[in-house]
């Protein structure tokens, strides 16, 4: 899976959780969950847990505690997934 595909599936997890939509539609690797997508600390958790199931990784909490911004969420996955 490379870089695109793994950023088209991380969208496709996100969107339900998201409040913002026009931040949604802007989103880039800059993009935080939280400041700019309203994502609140309870669905990042959930955003989390699906990323696990899609990608078939683990993410331990020290990796977790990164994940806020699209950019560190993709290296995570990218980390993880190889």
């Amino acid at each position: 899976m490379n870089q695109a595909e793994r950023l088209e599936a991380l969208r496709r997890i996100i969107k339900p959780y998201v409040t913002d939509e026009e931040a949604f539609g802007n989103l880039t690797e800059e993009t935080d969950f939280i400041k700019d997508l309203k994502i609140n600390s309870a669905h990042l958790v959930d955003i989390i847990l699906d990323v696990e199931d899609e990608f078939d990784i683990e993410i331990e909490d020290e990796a977790m505690e990164k994940m806020l911004t699209v950019k560190a969420a993709l290296s995570v996955i990218e980390e993880k997934a190889g």
